[in-house]
């Protein structure tokens, strides 16, 4: 299962009612903090926006996908016994990549600028956008390396505009269900 969406759509939180259901969980932007602290850089959203698009330049547009295979082969992850959730999907050869281990399910996950913003001024992470400004930044930068395709593409969509947790909750469960369903 592949989450994806612009920043601040709720994607972490579809993730945790995801792994709250016995979902495995590795979230993109993890694997690029781990390698920036490899790096010894800070983690500010310019070094790490930056890092993803140099990850990107030296090993591809799929660079992250490679990275979480790798790190699922450290953690001897089976898809056989475990339901995965990937959290960030940013452009449509990480998709591409995944298939190649296993059977990919995308969900789009929307919410309005103005609500994205609010959303990710809550957020307790040191490389949150502090400005306007820096969230659109952000923004160009999420669509420059191709976010746009894979929620075009995905299998299914879901607002997050007005939604309670309770209520993405119930949404995010009748989605995943009727796939489960589908598979066994």
């Amino acid at each position: 299962m592949c989450l994806t969406g612009m920043p601040g759509a709720g994607k972490s939180t579809v993730a945790a009612v995801l792994k709250e259901k016995g979902f495995s969980v590795i979230i993109m932007g993890d694997i690029v903090r781990e390698e920036a602290v490899r790096r010894n850089m800070e983690l500010t959203d310019t070094n790490l926006g930056n890092l993803m698009i140099k990850l990107r330049e030296q090993m591809g547009p799929g660079a992250i996908a490679h990275l979480i295979i790798r790190k699922m082969e450290e953690c001897n992850f089976n898809d056989e016994t475990n339901n995965l959730v990937i959290d960030g999907i940013r452009n449509i050869s990480e998709v591409q990549i995944l298939k190649k281990i296993g059977h990919v399910k995308i969900i789009a996950v929307h919410a309005s600028p103005s609500r994205r913003f609010e959303y990710i001024k809550k957020r307790a992470r040191s490389d949150k956008p502090l400005s306007t400004k820096d969230f659109f930044t952000r923004d160009k930068r999420e669509l420059k390396v191709g976010i746009s395709e894979p929620i075009a593409l995905a299998n299914e969509s879901l607002p997050n505009n007005n939604l309670s947790i309770k209520e993405l909750k119930k949404k995010t469960f009748q989605i995943v269900q009727k796939w489960l369903d589908k598979v066994n």
